[in-house]
């Protein structure tokens, strides 16, 4: 078998390298900062755990590799500008948008999409960092560093934050897990809850919407849509082209983790529907330290991703699953940690089902 060799070696090269573990598959993660020659064969695999890199040494390597998988997927979806045009293109529903261009006036955005507009950078910018928001009962105006750097769009009152994820093979067969339920406090993921009963009926529009994207990208490997839903509407906010936070759930709700789908994808092994075994959550830790007394909680899992602990850094996260809803309310009653968790805790709690 090939070696799968991952641009980036943060928390998700490493979930990826312990998926392809017992599949007896190689996985090397590789940091975008390392300056040795890489002993790339001609028939090893390429994959990547961002959307967007920098030119170095160790990344010049890996991408000018012939096996990189959606290599050209890569800056058309990274770039918020031309991830919009794709979906405008596709007809995909999204917020209302414009590119933020160097004449673009503050009055024009409040003309155009409302009294409440988000500004995104055009490039990064993710956990809520590279937005402004112009709000017309504050004369907000454009910065002049914004101008040609960004997107526009309307403010969207959603219903609920919603994502799915998918997998799609280099022949296009494609699986999808149940939507995940997500929660978000000042733009960073939290906590997610997967599977929900209510959220069926919008299964299989989410699928067309997911799966209509994939199949004109001919992506291969896994893929998550971050989507508001507005009534029974579902409008994308953000498409990340690789394995995703709302995604961790898998690891222990299902027999096949997005990990292990997306390893299976690029180095094109079988795909199978996944299994879901019971009710799962994830808690996202973010800038928390490290505290082993959560491993006597049942039905927790814990990943720890090693990192040096900061405000606002996600250096771990937390899974439960089981079919015991008692247990589960039981172990979020024993979770205790410090604002804004006991808000995601709430959250979880209350949509649980009943």
């Amino acid at each position: 078998m090939s070696t799968l060799w991952v641009l980036g070696a943060g928390q998700l090269g490493a979930m990826l390298k312990q998926a392809g573990t017992p599949l007896g598959i190689d996985v090397r993660p590789v940091d975008i900062e390392a300056t040795d020659e890489l002993p790339l064969q001609a028939n090893d695999i390429v994959t990547a755990e961002r959307e967007e890199w920098p030119e170095t040494v160790a990344t010049k390597q890996l991408a000018t590799h012939n096996n990189f998988v959606n290599l050209a997927t890569f800056p058309q979806l990274a770039d918020r500008l031309t991830q919009k045009q794709w979906l405008d293109r596709l007809d995909l529903a999204t917020a209302p948008w414009f590119p933020v261009e160097a004449d673009s006036s503050a009055q024009h955005a409040y003309d155009t999409l409302g009294e409440r507009v988000l500004m995104k950078r055009r490039r990064g910018g993710y956990d809520g960092k590279g937005q402004y928001w112009l709000k017309q009962a504050e004369n907000s105006e454009i910065p002049d560093d914004w101008k040609g750097q960004a997107i526009a769009e309307q403010a969207i009152n959603f219903d609920e934050e919603v994502s799915l994820v998918g997998v799609r093979s280099k022949d296009g067969e494609k699986y999808f897990y149940p939507l995940t339920l997500n929660l978000h406090i000042n733009g960073i993921l939290y906590a997610s809850i997967s599977p929900l009963k209510r959220l069926d009926q919008y299964q299989s529009k989410a699928e067309t919407m997911l799966g209509k994207l994939m199949d004109a990208l001919d992506y291969v490997g896994v893929m998550a849509m971050e989507c508001f839903r507005v009534g029974d509407d579902l409008l994308i906010n953000e498409l990340a082209p690789r394995v995703h936070n709302s995604g961790h759930w898998t690891q222990a709700g299902s027999n096949v983790c997005q990990f292990e789908n997306h390893v299976r994808a690029v180095m094109g092994l079988p795909l199978v529907s996944a299994e879901i075994k019971n009710q799962s959550m994830m808690v996202n830790l973010i800038g928390v330290d490290l505290d082993y007394q959560w491993l006597s909680i049942p039905s927790l899992e814990l990943y720890w991703y090693q990192k040096d602990v900061r405000a606002g850094r996600k250096v771990g996260h937390l899974n439960f699953c089981t079919g015991n809803l008692t247990v589960l309310e039981t172990a979020l009653d024993r979770l205790n940690m410090p604002a804004p968790y006991p808000q995601a805790i709430e959250w979880l709690k209350a949509n649980l089902p009943a």
